[in-house]
């Protein structure tokens, strides 16, 4: 992980301190990994595009409902994205609380 980009991690875990908050983008990301899975076991390639887009209900409605904040996905979407993979591995793991 690049000096950057861990900084940029640590901002973007300030916009998730809602337990409630980071619940929601968890289950948002369990459903992408499920929706892709499904996606590839059926060969429905095309919907592969959606997967990424799987997880802002769920995320957006913990910004919006518990956090009071805009999406870090915003500003800069590609990072967010893969800070969302992060904080994720950080939640499954115990880094985070759950």
């Amino acid at each position: 992980m690049s000096k950057e980009f861990k900084k940029y991690y640590q901002h973007y875990l300030t916009l998730h301190q809602s337990v409630w908050n980071r619940r929601l983008h968890a289950v948002g990301q369990v459903a992408t990994i499920l929706f892709t899975a499904f996606i590839i076991y059926k060969g429905y390639w095309l919907f592969l595009l959606a997967a990424p887009f799987i997880v802002y209900p769920f995320a957006w409605t913990g910004h919006f409902y518990f956090e009071k904040n805009k999406p870090a996905a915003w500003s800069k979407p590609l990072w967010a994205k893969a800070c969302d993979w992060v904080m994720f591995k950080d939640w499954l793991t115990g880094k985070i609380e759950r």
